[in-house]
């Protein structure tokens, strides 16, 4: 009779389906994979808002890298042989740009006003100290986070104004900002290393 096998073949079978889930179970490597495994699935909000967050940590990062009494540097002032930089920005204010442009982008997501400060994309002027400077622009990432927050399937390509006056939507605001910064981020990093300093997402590889 064929049963006996077909119960030892099933005993077989129950028996490593045992030791495997217990293996997986003690199993270091299998637990971080779990433990990575999204418990809710990833959203239109949550995906830019991660975008978000990624060059966020970067450009603060570079920012805090610079010493105070480099924020006024600019390639302008190396006066490199064949370049031509002047009227360049300096490097506080390519991060006070990147905080104003940050409001400017993201305010017409939800309606709500910037600061009176964005001066055109260009910032405070009389804004000079590097730990203001520095919290205006986590500030303006905060400002992106809460408006990002709101974008659903209903809103994202319904047509709105940019604080420019242009027609726009939602997405393209909240997409064109992390662009926007990823630019700026570049930019940043030439003046770090031209001040022989090594940006902090660099350092160690």
């Amino acid at each position: 009779m064929k049963y006996p096998s077909l119960l030892l073949t099933a005993a077989l079978s129950l028996a490593a389906a045992s030791v495997y889930a217990q293996a997986t179970k003690s199993s270091p490597a299998a637990g971080a994979a779990a433990a990575a495994t999204p418990s809710t699935p990833p959203t239109i909000a949550s995906s830019i808002d991660r975008e978000i967050t990624i060059v966020e940590k970067e450009i603060v990062e570079a920012a805090e890298a610079m010493p105070e009494n480099k924020f006024d540097f600019s390639p302008e002032k190396l006066n490199v042989s064949g370049a031509d930089y002047k009227g360049v920005r300096t490097f506080a204010d390519q991060v006070k740009h990147v905080a104003a442009s940050n409001y400017l982008l993201w305010s017409p997501i939800t309606g709500e006003k910037p600061p009176d400060n964005v001066n055109d994309g260009k910032g405070p002027d009389n804004m000079k100290a590097k730990a203001d400077i520095i919290k205006y622009l986590k500030d303006s990432f905060a400002f992106g986070h809460k408006a990002v927050a709101t974008l659903n399937d209903s809103n994202l390509v319904q047509p709105i104004t940019s604080s420019s006056g242009r027609p726009t939507t939602r997405l393209f605001l909240a997409t064109f900002a992390p662009a926007h910064c990823f630019d700026h981020y570049g930019q940043m990093v030439e003046y770090l290393r031209m001040n022989g300093i090594v940006p902090p997402a660099s350092r160690g590889r």
